[in-house]
């Protein structure tokens, strides 16, 4: 015999009572940046973030805190700026992947001449399953 089961909670908190809950093993966002990438770059907000580095033009690393199992996740990354330019934004450096299981390197670029261009917003996301 099964019964089911009902869990209402208000709220979910690690032991410690302060850090977040680990996401495991669930179809969740498992990190995420959203950061400013111009003049001195600067993380606005994140999970699962320790570190961004600029590169170049146009071209950023973030390093998450707790790696992926493999390099086969899901990353997505979109760019913004506030003047007329259209931006797009790429995890694919010279038609290969730009990632291993803690950095995705994302290059932002102009849609209409494909000029690297310092973004006012830069986000990336990971979907997949942490080590």
């Amino acid at each position: 015999y099964r019964m089911t089961s009902v869990l209402n909670v208000d709220s979910i908190a690690a032991k410690d009572g302060t850090s977040p809950v680990a996401l495991t093993k669930q179809s969740a966002a498992k990190a995420w940046c959203n950061m400013n990438g111009t003049g001195t770059i600067a993380i606005r907000g994140s999970f699962n973030t320790t570190s961004i580095t600029d590169n170049g033009t146009g071209d950023y690393s973030v390093t998450a805190v707790t790696a992926m199992t493999d390099t086969n996740y899901v990353c997505s990354s979109t760019s913004g700026q506030n003047s007329g330019d259209q931006i797009s934004a790429n995890n694919n450096l010279n038609g290969s992947l730009a990632r291993t299981t803690s950095v995705v390197r994302t290059q932002c670029q102009r849609s209409t001449s494909d000029n690297a261009l310092d973004c006012g917003v830069v986000e990336t996301i990971r979907m997949g399953d942490l080590a």
